[in-house]
C-alpha cells in the first residue's frame, strides 16, 4: 500500500502557495478599483484552508519519496493546481463554464497557451495577470521536474540529465532541494530582466511584468487578443525571440554558467543541434517568403524569426496570421511544433535531445549496413548512448506517436473537421498553444469547441507536459502492485 500523507503534505504545500498567488491578481484588481478582487480574495482564502488543512493533516517524519510516490506525486500535482487554479475564471466577470475554467488553468499550468476567452483586450487585468502567473508557476515548476525528478523516473531517456551528485535512481534526494532553489532564483532573475526590458521598449509596466511571466515560461499568454503583434514594434519582437530563446535552453547549464563555466552552453551539442536548426528554418522560410511577395528582407526576417522561433519552442506568441503565407508554412509549422527546444527548459514538445539520439542510432546503423564488419556506437555529447536511454527514447517517440493518433481521433469523434483535430490533438500534446485552420488558428480561440473536445485536450496537455509516461503509468495495476 503506497503511503499517500507525503503526496498530500507536498500537494498541500502547493496549494498554500497557489492561494497566495491569488492575491497578487487580487491587489491589482483593487489597485484599478475592479470588483473582482473580491473573486480572488475569497478563492484565496478557500484554497489555502484546503491546502493548510492538507498539509497540518499529513505531516510526520520526514521521508525520501519512493519512485512510486513520485510518479504520484508528479501527477496528481499537475491536476490539483489548475483544479483550484480555474475557481477565479468561473467566478469572476467572465464568468466561465468549469470545463472552460479548467482548459483555461490545464493550457495556462501547463504551459501551452491555447485560450477560450475572447476580448482579452477587456478583460480584468486581475484575470490577465492569474493568467501569466499560471504559466510563470507552470514554467519553474516543470524545469525542476524535468532537473530532478524526471531523469530519476527513467521517463523518456530524461535519465540522461542526472544530476552528477545524486548516484540512486531509487529515491528523490534531499539535496533535490538546494538546487530546485538555485535554478529558481535563475528563472525569476531572468524574468526580471525580461520584464525591464520590455518596459524600456514600450511596454506599460503591467504589460511588461505579464508577458515576462509569459515568455521566460514560454507560455505564450497575452494581455490582447492580438497576442504581441498588437504592439506593432521590432525592439518587443527581437526581446521576446531572445528570451523565448532563454527560455528554451537547459536551466541546468545557466547554474553552471554563474559558477563560472562560461562556454558552458556552447559545448552542449543539444543547445548547437537547436540554434542550428532555428538558423536552417528562419533562412529557408524566409527565402520562400521573399520570393513570392514585395515586402523587403528586413520585414520578412522580422515576422519570420519571430513566429518560426515561437512555434519551435512551443511558445504559441503571434505576430501574424502565418496560415496565410503559404502551403510550406502550414506544413513546416505543423512538423516543427512537435519538436521543442531542450530538456531541461521550459519548452515542449518531444526535445531536441531525442532527435539527436534517434539520428545518432540511425547513423549508427547505416554505417553498420555498409561495413558489417565494423563497430559503430551512437554517441550524444561524444559520450556513448546507454542502450536503456536508447529504448526510453524510441519507446517514448513511439508512444508519442500513438497518443497523437488515439487523441486525434477522439476529437474526430467530438464533430471536428480534420484540420482542427489533427493540428488541436498536435498542439496539445506538444503544449504549443495556436493550431491551424479558422477555428483554432492563431487567429481564432478553442471557445467554439464542445466541453468533450475541451477535457480531451486537458489531458493531451497533461500528459504531454509531464511526458506521457509520467501519466500512463499509473494506469498500469503492475504499477499499484509495486
Amino acid at each position: 500500500m503506497v503511503d499517500l500523507r507525503p503526496i498530500f503534505l507536498i500537494n498541500g504545500l502547493f496549494l498554500l502557495i497557489l492561494g497566495a498567488g491569488m492575491l497578487f491578481p487580487a491587489l491589482v484588481d483593487v489597485a484599478v478599483d475592479n470588483p473582482d478582487w473580491q473573486v480572488f480574495a475569497i478563492c484565496s482564502a478557500l484554497v489555502m484552508f484546503i491546502g493548510g488543512m492538507l498539509f497540518l493533516t499529513s505531516r510526520g517524519e520526514d521521508e525520501e519519496l519512493s519512485v512510486q510516490q513520485a510518479f504520484i506525486l508528479t501527477v496528481s500535482t499537475w491536476v490539483v493546481i489548475p483544479t483550484f487554479g480555474a475557481l477565479p475564471f468561473v467566478f469572476s466577470d467572465l464568468s466561465l463554464s468549469y470545463t472552460d475554467a479548467f482548459f483555461e488553468a490545464m493550457s495556462g499550468l501547463s504551459t501551452t497557451g491555447s485560450t477560450v476567452i475572447t476580448g482579452l483586450d477587456g478583460a480584468p487585468p486581475g484575470i490577465l495577470l492569474w493568467r501569466a502567473l499560471l504559466q510563470w508557476f507552470g514554467g519553474v515548476g516543470i524545469i525542476i521536474m524535468a532537473v530532478i525528478i524526471l531523469p530519476f523516473l527513467r521517463v523518456g531517456g530524461m535519465q540522461l540529465f542526472k544530476i552528477g551528485a545524486f548516484e540512486t535512481s531509487e529515491k528523490v534526494l534531499p539535496r533535490a532541494a538546494q538546487l530546485g532553489i538555485a535554478i529558481s532564483l535563475i528563472y525569476v532573475g531572468l524574468t526580471i530582466i525580461c520584464g525591464v526590458a520590455l518596459w524600456a521598449a514600450g511596454m506599460s509596466a503591467f504589460e511588461a511584468v505579464s508577458h515576462s511571466f509569459t515568455t521566460i515560461a514560454t507560455g505564450g499568454f497575452s494581455t490582447t487578443d492580438g497576442s504581441i503583434g498588437h504592439f506593432d514594434s521590432a525592439l518587443i519582437d527581437y526581446i521576446i525571440v531572445l528570451f523565448m530563446i532563454i527560455g528554451s535552453m537547459p536551466f541546468i547549464l545557466y547554474l553552471k554558467m554563474v559558477q563560472g563555466h562560461s562556454l558552458v552552453l556552447w559545448r552542449d551539442s543539444q543547445v548547437r543541434w537547436f540554434l542550428a536548426l532555428l538558423v536552417v528554418l528562419i533562412a529557408l522560410l524566409s527565402l520562400w517568403r521573399w520570393s513570392g511577395n514585395d515586402q523587403g528582407m528586413l520585414e520578412v526576417l522580422r515576422y519570420t524569426i519571430f513566429n518560426v522561433v515561437s512555434i519551435l519552442t512551443g511558445t504559441g506568441f503571434t505576430t501574424a496570421d502565418y496560415t496565410t503565407w503559404g502551403s510550406l508554412t502550414v506544413v513546416l509549422f505543423f512538423f516543427i511544433m512537435f519538436i521543442g527546444g531542450c530538456a531541461g527548459s521550459t519548452s515542449c514538445g518531444v526535445k531536441i535531445f531525442r532527435l539527436q539520439i534517434l539520428v545518432s542510432m540511425v547513423a549508427a546503423h547505416l554505417k553498420h549496413i555498409l561495413r558489417p564488419s565494423g563497430i559503430f556506437i551512437p554517441r550524444y555529447n561524444d559520450v556513448p548512448i546507454k542502450d536503456d536511454v536508447m529504448g526510453s527514447v524510441i519507446s517514448y517517440l513511439f508512444l508519442f506517436l500513438v497518443c497523437f493518433i488515439i487523441l486525434t481521433l477522439g476529437l474526430s469523434l467530438t464533430g471536428l473537421d480534420f484540420i482542427t483535430a489533427i493540428s488541436g490533438a498536435g498542439t496539445a500534446i506538444a503544449n504549443v498553444g495556436p493550431a491551424l485552420g479558422p477555428i483554432i488558428g492563431p487567429t481564432g480561440t478553442f471557445q467554439p469547441l464542445p466541453d468533450t473536445a475541451k477535457w480531451f485536450l486537458s489531458m493531451g496537455m497533461l500528459m504531454g507536459r509531464l511526458e506521457l509516461f509520467a501519466v500512463l503509468i499509473l494506469f498500469s495495476p503492475q504499477f499499484w502492485r509495486a
